[in-house]
């Protein structure tokens, strides 16, 4: 059995895997390397002999216990026909919103345009140096995408002022955002991943009388839908004020948590497995502060099913050799 599924499936909590968020990407210098080739984000996300190399990267280097497939949240709505492109320092930029245009998407149409992707997947998935790994498919929840094909920029701190005006459009294009990401994660499942990962990264941004519509409702759907493909489901609410009630709710297979809660209160909430939750600005300091952070969240989660990861994604300026300690000190955790 795969170690993220020994812990998820299996309850074990006689060690603890670890992979981290954005493992494939910019604190290394090989893919800043193949970044510098390729400004294109969006095609670098489509060349899955490229993704494919992206996504194996970091496995060379550490022994994290999954792959995670390099691509991006978004490739669901440029799939959809929405225009996507990432700005340097600014993030991602979405085009004007056409309800008509992808009303009219089939699935060969969607499939068509991120297929590649699932090509990256097959390749990561058939490389039998992985076969004693997890590899981890991954979708944005729908409120996440909605706030980005809405918005059509990252919020940060705030949604258009008018938002939430035009409830037709929200209710409408969220139907659609779940059928596509179904569509989306059987691919990715056919294709060798066997986790999958949904994202919320906006869920913080929402009142809490707001999340029964647009996040708990939707996020269900998924969550059953993936269980219904016999993988385990992995939930990433950021920064969502009630883990409990999210869990108890969606009642995904294993939550990841940010680094703004509180792990001890976590660990009284919640029975399910628990990912996550070190502050990625941690691996910015040095190894004595590296190990004491990281053993609390071992420490505290030593008698439950924990896979050790960070809150959020790693920072560009980590400095790799911090990764190689940290993933030592997870090992010897004992």
């Amino acid at each position: 059995m795969k170690p993220l599924n020994k812990v998820i499936i299996n309850k074990d909590t006689s060690f603890n895997p670890i992979w981290i968020m954005r493992q494939a990407g910019r604190y290394l210098p090989e893919f800043r390397e193949i970044r510098k080739n390729n400004p294109n984000f969006i095609d670098l996300c489509l060349n899955d002999t490229l993704s494919s190399e992206i996504t194996l990267q970091p496995l060379k280097r550490f022994d994290f216990d999954a792959a995670i497939i390099f691509s991006d949240i978004l490739m669901l709505p440029y799939g959809l026909g929405q225009k996507v492109e990432f700005e340097k320092k600014f993030g991602p930029k979405l085009g004007e919103l056409n309800l008509n245009e992808i009303s009219n998407i089939d699935e060969i149409d969607f499939v068509e345009k991120v297929h590649r992707v699932y090509k990256a997947i097959k390749k990561v998935s058939s490389n039998p140096d992985l076969n004693d790994k997890n590899i981890i498919g991954f979708v944005g929840a729908p409120w996440t995408l909605l706030v980005y094909m809405i918005n059509q920029k990252s919020p940060k701190n705030n949604l258009k002022k008018d938002f939430f005006n035009d409830n037709f459009l929200i209710n409408r294009i969220l139907l659609i955002i779940e059928k596509f990401l179904k569509v989306h994660i059987k691919n990715q499942v056919d294709n060798g991943a066997n986790i999958i990962q949904i994202f919320d990264s906006w869920s913080g941004l929402l009142e809490e009388k707001d999340l029964p519509n647009y996040v708990y409702t939707p996020t269900l759907s998924l969550v059953n839908f993936v269980k219904s493909l016999n993988i385990p489901v992995i939930c990433f609410p950021r920064e969502i004020k009630n883990y409990k009630e999210f869990c108890d709710i969606v009642q995904p297979d294993a939550v990841n948590i940010d680094y703004n809660v509180d792990p001890k209160k976590i660990l009284k909430d919640i029975k399910i497995p628990v990912q996550g939750g070190l502050d990625p600005k941690i691996l910015l300091t040095d190894y004595e502060n590296l190990k004491k952070e990281a053993n609390k969240y071992l420490e505290i989660f030593k008698d439950h099913p924990y896979i050790f990861n960070l809150g959020h994604g790693i920072l560009p300026e980590t400095n790799p050799e911090m990764v190689e300690n940290l993933i030592k000190i997870v090992k010897d955790f004992k």
